[in-house]
This record gives C-alpha cells, sequence and structure tokens, in this order.
C-alpha cells in the first residue's frame, strides 16, 4: 500500500511522543531526528528533508506547543500542516479554455503508464459532461496506438489516429481538426516516451507543444522510480514546460519518496494519482488527504466520494429503510459487497478509514472471498435467500455442492448474516433515538 513504510514509522515515533505528558526541546529534536531518517529511507529528496525539518522544528520547539496541555498532538499537527505545504497545499484541477477546443498534451518517459492514464484522464473529464477525443501521436513503440485504442474502447471514448507513417505533429494538428468538425470539446493527446531523456524526443514534444498551444501539459511519471521520477520531472519541466505532474502506480509505491517531493523540487502540482490498473484508478491529488494517509488518520472525505461515485442513491435510500426496520435478505447481503467492490480496492478503502489502516497493517485482505461468498449466494434459490430461515442441512449440502464450497464456509456464512441482521437491529433501535442524545456506541466496537 502507498506509504506504507513511512506510515508505520512515523506513527511509531508520534505514538512515543503522545505518551510523554509535557515534552522538551530535547524530546523534539530526538523525534524529528528519527522523522528525517524516516523520510531518506522514503526515498525523499535530500534537500525536500532538510527544508522540512527546519520548518517543523522551529515551529515545534516554541513555547506554545511545549507548554501546551497536548505537546505530542500539536507536534503532530504541526508535522501535518508542514507535508501539506510540501506537497502544494491545495488540489490544482484540470483547467479548460473558456472558448473553443482544450488541448491536454501528456508526457514522459516509456513505462510510466501515459497511454492508460491519458484514458483514465479522458474517463474523469467525460464524468464532468464534456467530449473528450484521443489522439495516437506516440509512433515509435510497438502497438501503442492499438492500445491506446483498446482502453479508448473501454470507456467509449473515440481516438484519433493517422498510423504510424506520419510525424507526431502533423498527427497532432489533424486530430485538433477532426476535433472541430466532430463536436469534441478537449483533445488529449497522447505523446511518444522513451527508456531515458534524449534529445529527439525532447524537440519532438516541443515541436507539437509550439504548434498546439495546449491548455495543459501533464507530466506522467512512475511513483516507483522514486528519486529518479523526481529527476525526470525536473528535466521535463525545464526542457519542456509542465503545467502538473501525474504520478502512477502510487498504490504499489511504499515508499512514497516521490510524491513528497516532487512538488517542491518542480514547483508544479501533483495533479492525479494512479491507485491501481482498472481504468477508474486515478484520483485527484489532495495534499491534505495524502497528509493525513500518511499520518494514518485516514481518508474520509475521499471514501465518501468514492462511494458517491459508486453507489447507486436510490438503492441506499431503500437499504437504509431496510436497515431501520431491520428487514435484511442475503439479496442484500450480496447487494452491499457488489457495491463496495465497484469503490475500489478493499485495502485501500481500509486504509481510508481512521486508525483501521494502523489496525490492520498486518492483514491483507483477500478479495477472492468475496467471489466465494457471491458463489454461496448465488447457489442459494430466491426463496432461501429472502427467507434463510427455510436454511436446514439438507439445503446447506445443496448450497456447499452448487458453489463449489465446503459445508463449513456455507455455515459461517448464515452466521455471518445472522450476527450482521442483530446488529442491524440494535443499530436501528439507537438510530430511533436510544441513548444519549446526538451521541450513540456502535455494538460492535
Amino acid at each position: 500500500m502507498a506509504f506504507e513504510s513511512l506510515s508505520d514509522k512515523l506513527q511509531n515515533i508520534f505514538s512515543g511522543l503522545k505518551k510523554k505528558g509535557k515534552l522538551s526541546e530535547k524530546d523534539v529534536k530526538t523525534a524529528l531526528r528519527e522523522v528525517k531518517l524516516a523520510l531518506l529511507e522514503a526515498d525523499v529528496n535530500f534537500k525536500v528533508v532538510k527544508t522540512f525539518i527546519k520548518n517543523v522544528q522551529e515551529r515545534a520547539t516554541g513555547h506554545e506547543v511545549l507548554e501546551s496541555l497536548t505537546p505530542g498532538q500539536q507536534v503532530i499537527k504541526i508535522v501535518n500542516e508542514e507535508l501539506v505545504k510540501l506537497m502544494g497545499d491545495s488540489n490544482n484541477e484540470l483547467t479548460y479554455n473558456k472558448e473553443g477546443i482544450t488541448v491536454v498534451m501528456m508526457v514522459g518517459l516509456q513505462g510510466a503508464g501515459k497511454t492508460t492514464t491519458s484514458a483514465k484522464i479522458s474517463g474523469l473529464i467525460k464524468k464532468k459532461g464534456k467530449k473528450p477525443l484521443l489522439v495516437a501521436c506516440d509512433i515509435y513503440r510497438p502497438a501503442a496506438i492499438k492500445q491506446l485504442q483498446i482502453v479508448g474502447e473501454q470507456i467509449d471514448v473515440p481516438v484519433f489516429t493517422m498510423g504510424d507513417n506520419h510525424k507526431p505533429v502533423n498527427i497532432a494538428k489533424a486530430g485538433l481538426e477532426y476535433a472541430t468538425k466532430n463536436g469534441n470539446d478537449v483533445v488529449i493527446i497522447d505523446t511518444a516516451g522513451r527508456l531515458h531523456i534524449d534529445e529527439t524526443m525532447m524537440d519532438e514534444l516541443v515541436e507539437i507543444k509550439d504548434s498546439l498551444n495546449p491548455q495543459e501539459t501533464l507530466l506522467v511519471v512512475d511513483a516507483m522510480t522514486g528519486q529518479d521520477a523526481v529527476t525526470v520531472a525536473e528535466t521535463f519541466n525545464n526542457q519542456i514546460g509542465v503545467d502538473g505532474v501525474i504520478l502512477t502506480k502510487l498504490d504499489g509505491d511504499t515508499r512514497g519518496g516521490a510524491a513528497i517531493s516532487v512538488r517542491f523540487v518542480t514547483d508544479k502540482p501533483i495533479k492525479f494519482v494512479g491507485m491501481g490498473e482498472k481504468l477508474t484508478d486515478l484520483e485527484p491529488f489532495h495534499p491534505d488527504r495524502m497528509a493525513s494517509r500518511i499520518l494514518g488518520m485516514g481518508d474520509v472525505l475521499t471514501l465518501i466520494e468514492k462511494a458517491q461515485d459508486s453507489i447507486d442513491e436510490k438503492q441506499a435510500l431503500e437499504m437504509e429503510k431496510k436497515l431501520r426496520n431491520a428487514e435484511f435478505t442475503f439479496d442484500d447481503f450480496l447487494e452491499q459487497m457488489q457495491q463496495v467492490k465497484k469503490m475500489g480496492n478493499i485495502n485501500q478503502l481500509m486504509d481510508m478509514i481512521p486508525g483501521m489502516g494502523q489496525q490492520l497493517k498486518n492483514v491483507d485482505i483477500d478479495e477472492n472471498e468475496i467471489y466465494k461468498v457471491e458463489a454461496i449466494i448465488l447457489s442459494m434459490t430466491k426463496e432461501e435467500r429472502a427467507n434463510p430461515a427455510l436454511l436446514n442441512t439438507s439445503r446447506k449440502k445443496r448450497i456447499a455442492l452448487g458453489s463449489g464450497r465446503p459445508l463449513q464456509d456455507v455455515n459461517k456464512l448464515v452466521k455471518q448474516y445472522e450476527q450482521s441482521k442483530k446488529m442491524m437491529k440494535q443499530f436501528s433501535g439507537m438510530m430511533k433515538g436510544k441513548g444519549k442524545k446526538g451521541m450513540f456506541k456502535f455494538p460492535f466496537i
């Protein structure tokens, strides 16, 4: 998971600080030395670490912190604020031309995930009610054009191509003309990359940029390359000029150094982060939310947004009504699981719940378990799903055989279902006003 190694180390350091009733200047300096080492091990740029520690130390060794009632919490608050500042203060969204077509130019090295990210960006743009067009300008990498066509088809976004016998700048111009004739209001240009930065590639990118004058030039970099990602970002920005950075494969980078360093080194915002292989696994980058994740405080806002994008409002209201009346069938159980699956990787979702990531840090939630549960429920008859009281031993054996699961798995699921129903009954009572006003305690906590 992203930042796992760094997050664990920081949480252990701050846990020690919080246990102390009073802090001395020496306590803070000792803790910050450990933070410094943790950041360097996470592959954060040395200059970035040096500036960060200096800023935190200046603020954290003041009287108002050391003499406060909760000095440990105050230090964590300062670290959180400085992390946010380091990564860019606020989210920087894509900008669009007020009139005419908006051109977005995607640049980066080969292997960073530029083509897939171009499609992901198109999907997000399409959700905003716009009509994007993907333009295939990578004429060098084998099957690059075909790959763009495949991912474009998957998200239902048209792809403009002229094959690999034309100059990329001419393809880009022709793509813009095509968009004008066909009513597309955003053109995303997928340019060619190389395995390393070379003069020919840079000249080609400059030529395309000068000809089309893109509203946004977005650099795609692989977060897992750490310091190299920062160096690549700096070079591209100096030679071409970029408006923002997209970090891919952040879900696989347990260190996270690139995410913390890129903004400081290039003075260009990170606009999006890739959190998986699916074409929906691209998130707007929010520095405050990312800092919260790093410090183990979760990311409830992103979790809510994912739920709003994935869960049908009408279904949610119906489920709430059933929850209040404690009318919960196996069909509802299955529906809830399928809704959660739409939201993304379950381990990542758990990481967004405050405190949950630390509790489950050694637990890998196997998403295949969901498919096993689905198989069992779908092997039940309609009557059995609606009325689980019908499930006697004979029926359970039939379900086990039909789902290809052992009988003990069927018994385990029925038991979980009964526990869920009991919990909802209690929850329903609390929702009707039991307990102290404005407060209730979940039965499972």
